[in-house]
């Protein structure tokens, strides 16, 4: 069973983060019939759904329903989000069960002071709503390097605005119970036109997870934003015949070699770090 699959709702954004590797697929959104399909695929291949590949769940206008229909079918959902839409939806969200939340502070790059601490003040009373009902929630800065000084200030609000213990952890700070802060470096996504990274290259791709654009193309990693590397379509093939492809299985026995069969992989800047695992 895989520890989970990301599932993209829908391939578009409200935002253009320069960190973002964006895509040059058409737009669209997954419909509730091709979600439940999923659904009904996914059924003992995992427990946990995550809503994104590209775009921001939080603009898909059937997400609560999304999530209420994955709880009734026994599947715990995890949304990250960039969090500006959350004061229109972010209560229905909660009503529909979701289970984790992980909030992108990274993404907000511009605006003045009055937006941002606006901004700031949506996502920290979102994650007191949210932790009051037992959803888990992260607060992401995955931009070590490139804050131009704004962690800081994003830490000291959220320090003012949310009581907790803010103990330092391995990933970055404890605030209270199922409430943390995660640091993360930006990474190099992968791209067809970047430079080959390495000659070792390894990735949990294939093996504790895998995505599923939202026209239903199944690939093998959270990374791979445009379907470079297409597995096979799930709205009309088995979800076990595509995981058991001569593609798929190369691919995951090339990992354990610390090799890669697609040319995509050995341009993926984030595989670098599990090198030395």
């Amino acid at each position: 069973m895989y520890s989970r699959v990301y599932v993209e709702i829908t391939n578009i954004c409200n935002m253009s983060c320069s960190f973002c590797h964006g895509h040059s697929r058409e737009p669209r959104r997954m419909t509730a019939d091709e979600f439940s399909l999923i659904l009904d695929k996914l059924n003992g291949q995992t427990d946990y759904i995550y809503y994104h590949l590209m775009g921001e769940p939080l603009t898909h206008p059937d997400l609560p329903l999304f999530v209420k229909t994955a709880g009734e079918r026994g599947f715990k959902s995890v949304i990250t989000t960039n969090g500006t839409l959350l004061d229109r939806v972010g209560d229905e969200l909660l009503e529909s069960g979701l289970h984790k939340v992980s909030l992108s502070v990274h993404s907000f790059e511009d605006g003045t002071e009055e937006k941002f601490n606006k901004y700031m003040k949506t996502l920290s009373d979102f994650a007191v709503k949210a932790n009051a009902r037992g959803v888990i929630v992260v607060f992401r800065l995955w931009n070590k390097g490139f804050d131009g000084g704004r962690n800081d200030v994003i830490v000291d609000y959220l320090k003012k605005h949310i009581q907790g213990e803010w103990k330092d952890n391995s990933r970055g700070m404890r605030i209270r119970e199922k409430m943390f802060l995660e640091w993360g470096d930006r990474f190099s996504w992968p791209d067809k036109n970047a430079d080959v990274q390495g000659s070792e290259v390894f990735c949990y791709g294939l093996r504790d997870h895998f995505g599923i654009l939202c026209d239903g193309t199944v690939v093998p990693c959270c990374l791979d934003s445009d379907g470079t590397i297409n597995l096979g379509n799930i709205f009309n093939e088995n979800i076990e015949d595509i995981l058991s492809s001569d593609r798929a299985k190369n691919m995951k026995y090339s990992f354990d070699c610390r090799k890669a069969t697609e040319d995509l992989c050995r341009r993926c800047g984030y595989a670098q770090r599990f090198r030395k695992q």
